[in-house]
């Protein structure tokens, strides 16, 4: 094997499969992961989406997507669906074939019965030859009906898992269930002979079944404890006893093949009085003769070591059987030597299992245990090998069939009446738990493998769900551990979480709730809150299928609840769309006096609660609040920039004023004359809606601002204005922002200190370069190193003495060369008048400036008619010649 390409390469398998290598040294491709399995279901007028992943959705059928009509089955479909039904010939020694003794009378009066479209219930006690008896009858009626005959199994079956079943068998309707009301309408017209083994129902129930298919002549067969039909029902009643001493000992050679000693004969005589003449005990009786007629000549006479047996294989049982069959019939043979083996006892001839499985093999042993484990469920033929470790395990499934070990049920085998009790006597039970949770990891694994279909998950139904009952029962043992009883019940949760969808997609709906509720419970008792709000949600949708609408609300609740918890959104999702529908179907639109507070209720569509004293009036909070502050708009714009005072915030709805939180309730109900009103039409949409109105509401309120200060900034005398450039920043004229000039601050009284940093006088720089010019462009606040001396330029320029300069823009200056600029007079204030300074360019100087000159704002000139002046410049950036301008007010 090559260290860095893992794998087989040996026998030419280093080239199979996808992932075969190149080249060495190349690894081989990671398979992509499996894609979850989502099938679609439409159950009457419902479209259900088996979802593995996040929980099953439902939703009302939309239009388009519903299904064909269902179409008869062909003779061809309804034999092929025959043979799916019946159990699969289990490999290794066929059981020898068996009459059907004195049952004549009851097969003819049984056929004569379905002959005249009447039904008949058949009883008797568990192993008296029921099963052969359909089977014969069924034969017997195979061309009466036109839809032919059906063979259904009642083990663990409810009347409406047995019509479903019966639909499915007659009518082709892939991935269609349908629905409770529409069940009947579909089985109304189908002529079927139904044969119906190991009924577990009677009385009403019964009726129902009967009921629902009015043109069906059904053959029951039931045990003596199940309930009987009703008077009016109508069903004939036959009583199945056991053989007769005769029979009896016929049957009896007929399962040992070969005629009885006087020995065996008086031996099966007293095993038919303790029997009462069943014919089950007879065939495990023939088995044990059988048995010792092998024992009696084994191999292991001329091979003492075992040499021959371990070379060639274990000796042939047919011709074992052939040879013992021929020395006890008088054939002499002086090469075989008899052993003597006794008889078994009468208790061993009554109670046969324990002996039986005491000389079977390995494999078959191991199989048994595993059948005690499950409850006598046994595992299909293909899981044995698997499950017992040995690559030729399904051949002991034909071991156990032909001991009377086992009886067919439906499309598998269990053990037989009374095998079960027999085998717990005798230890078999032993490790029972750790056996039953083998059984669970391996249907774990197996039921998400892809090339697993849901149909064949759902056949194997009884044994898994046996498996998955004994997990989660694991702890009520008395000597159980803590430790593995938490791992069993994880295993339990991880079956039940993939055997649930495959169940829901096969339409073994029956056996779907079997598994979400012992995995709900088995996520109870483990803590996993997420897997037992998946399965309540999946009881939820299967409810609301089925038309339990209680049901649905309660599970639906329980399970948007605990995913509110763990913050699962898209659980949360599904959960209330679910719920939504529940609501709709039930018609419950209001919300009633005595709603209930236990629990979050969903609104069918989400329509957040009015606010105003004429909605409070009559609504309930019925769900927590969800807060919403009121819509930001933008402040309003005055003219040339001036901002208004702010208002008072608007909302964008009216109606959803802010006076308490939102309240998520249940819309208002109809009017006396089935009209809802505008008002309730109008707010009755989703809250997603709402929250698009808003948010247009708030666009529009921004792109009228930035139009409104687009309109108002720009200037049409100069194309100069507002041009920025690398020295100065094109900015608006200052104009009066609040009442005194400034910003919104009140500016510093006479003789008062102002804020650090800030003095009445512009600062002067002693620096040669000129560095302060009269820009037209006003600036809200002076540069440092702003000074009032001219600098070298062609054009002429007016400069005056610099200013405080403000720090709010007044109305724009109109420049044009030298042409005298316009202001406009600013508000008079009422805070205290500085006195205008008027001061004389100082001379330039060439002394450099010790110190960074710091940053100064002056107080403004608020006299109406007083000249204002800004300057403002750049710190070591001189303006260019042609790039100053001035500004000059007349006086």
């Amino acid at each position: 094997m090559d260290p860095i390409n893992r794998g087989p390469e040996e026998y030419g398998h280093d080239s199979e499969g996808e992932g075969a290598r190149q080249g060495r040294g190349t690894p081989a491709s990671v398979p992509a992961p499996a894609r979850a399995r989502v099938v679609r279901i439409l159950s009457g007028d419902l479209l259900v989406t088996v979802n593995p992943v996040d929980g099953s959705e439902i939703e009302p059928c939309p239009p388009g997507q519903e299904s064909a009509a269902p179409r008869p089955r062909t003779p061809e479909e309804r034999a092929e669906a025959a043979r799916a039904a019946a159990p699969a010939v289990p490999p290794g020694p066929a059981a020898p074939a068996l009459p059907l003794l004195e049952r004549q009378e009851e097969r003819e009066r049984l056929a004569a019965i379905l002959g005249r479209g009447r039904s008949a219930r058949l009883t008797g006690p568990a192993g008296s030859g029921r099963t052969a008896l359909l089977d014969a009858v069924a034969a017997d009626c195979a061309g009466l009906a036109p839809d032919g005959v059906v063979r259904l199994s009642g083990h663990h079956r409810t009347p409406a898992e047995l019509l479903h079943e019966l639909f499915a068998a007659v009518r082709y309707a892939p991935e269609h269930r349908p629905g409770r009301a529409e069940l009947p309408d579909r089985l109304r017209d189908v002529g079927a002979v139904v044969v119906v083994d190991d009924l577990e129902f009677g009385g009403a129930a019964l009726d129902e079944l009967l009921a629902a298919a009015p043109e069906c002549a059904f053959l029951l067969a039931a045990g003596p404890d199940v309930p009987a039909p009703s008077p009016e029902a109508h069903v004939e009643e036959l009583h199945l006893a056991g053989l007769g001493r005769g029979a009896a000992l016929k049957l009896l050679e007929s399962a040992a093949g070969r005629t009885l000693t006087d020995d065996e004969a008086n031996w099966a005589g007293d095993l038919w009085f303790e029997s009462e003449g069943l014919p089950l005990r007879f065939v495990q009786a023939g088995a044990l003769l059988r048995q010792r007629d092998r024992l009696r000549v084994t191999p292991a006479e001329f091979d003492a070591f075992g040499a021959l047996e371990e070379a060639f294989g274990p000796a042939d049982p047919a011709a074992v059987a052939a040879v013992a069959a021929a020395a006890f019939d008088g054939v002499e043979d002086h090469d075989v030597e008899l052993r003597e083996i006794p008889l078994p006892s009468l208790g061993e001839g009554a109670a046969p299992a324990a002996l039986l499985a005491s000389r079977l093999s390995r494999s078959a042993q191991t199989t048994l245990r595993f059948a005690v484990a499950l409850g006598g469920e046994v595992p299909h033929q293909a899981h044995l090998p698997a499950l017992v470790g040995d690559t030729h395990a399904d051949a002991a499934l034909g071991e156990l069939m032909a001991c009377g070990l086992l009886s067919p049920v439906g499309p598998r085998y269990r053990l037989a009446a009374g095998v079960l009790t027999q085998l717990l006597a005798q230890g078999y039970g032993t490790e029972a738990a750790d056996r039953a949770h083998t059984v669970a990891q391996h249907y774990a694994w197996w039921t998400t493998h892809p090339s697993v279909t849901p149909e064949r998950a759902a056949a194997e139904s009884d044994a898994l769900l046996a498996a998955l009952a004994v997990c989660v029962g694991s702890g009520t043992a008395p000597a159980a551990d803590a430790e593995v009883t938490a791992e069993h019940r994880a295993t339990a949760v991880l079956l039940a979480r993939a055997a649930a969808p495959a169940f829901a997609a096969g339409l073994h709906w029956g056996a779907w709730e079997r598994a979400l509720r012992a995995g709900q419970e088995a996520a109870r008792l483990t803590g996993e809150v997420a897997e037992e709000a998946y399965f309540h949600h999946e009881l939820g949708v299967l409810a609301l299928c089925t038309g339990n609408l209680e049901r649905a609300r309660a599970e639906l609740e329980a399970s948007i609840g605990m995913r509110g918890v763990l913050a699962d959104k898209r659980g949360t999702v599904a959960g209330r769309r679910a719920l939504a529908l529940v609501a709709d179907l039930a018609g419950d639109h209001g919300a009633p006096a005595g709603a209930r507070a236990e629990g979050p209720v969903s609104p069918p569509r989400g329509t957040p609660a009015l606010r105003g004293p004429a909605a409070r009036q009559g609504r309930e909070a019925v769900t927590a609040a969800l807060p919403l502050g009121p819509v930001q708009t933008a402040p309003p714009v005055g003219p040339v920039g001036q901002t208004k005072a702010a208002a008072a915030p608007a909302f964008a709805f009216p109606d959803f004023a802010d006076k308490g939180p939102t309240l998520v309730t249940r819309p208002d109900t109809d009017h006396g004359d089935g009209r809802r009103s505008l008002k309730s039409g109008i707010l009755t949409g989703a809250r997603r809606n709402l929250a698009a109105v808003g948010a247009g509401a708030l666009l529009v309120a921004v792109l009228g601002t930035v139009v409104t200060l687009g309109a108002t900034s720009g200037s049409g005398d100069d194309p100069a204005v507002n041009r920025v450039t690398s020295d100065s920043t094109a900015t608006d004229d200052p104009v009066d922002d609040g009442a005194d000039g400034t910003d919104g601050e009140e500016p510093p009284a006479e003789g008062e200190a102002g804020k650090p940093g800030e003095t009445g006088d512009p600062t002067h720089s002693g620096s040669p370069s000129p560095s302060g010019s009269g820009s037209a462009s006003p600036s809200s606040s002076t540069s440092p190193g702003a000074t009032g001396s001219s600098s070298p330029s062609d054009s002429p320029t007016a400069t005056t003495s610099p200013t405080g300069t403000t720090e709010a823009p007044t109305a724009p200056t109109t420049t044009s060369g030298p042409r005298p600029t316009t202001t406009r007079p600013t508000l008079p204030t009422t805070s205290p008048k500085p006195t205008p300074t008027t001061t004389t360019p100082p001379p330039p100087t060439t002394e450099p400036p010790t110190t960074a000159p710091p940053t100064t704002t002056a107080p403004p000139t608020t006299e109406a008619n007083s000249p204002s002046n800004s300057a403002s410049s750049t710190l070591g950036a001189p303006s260019a010649p042609g790039d100053s301008t001035s500004a000059e007010t007349p006086a």
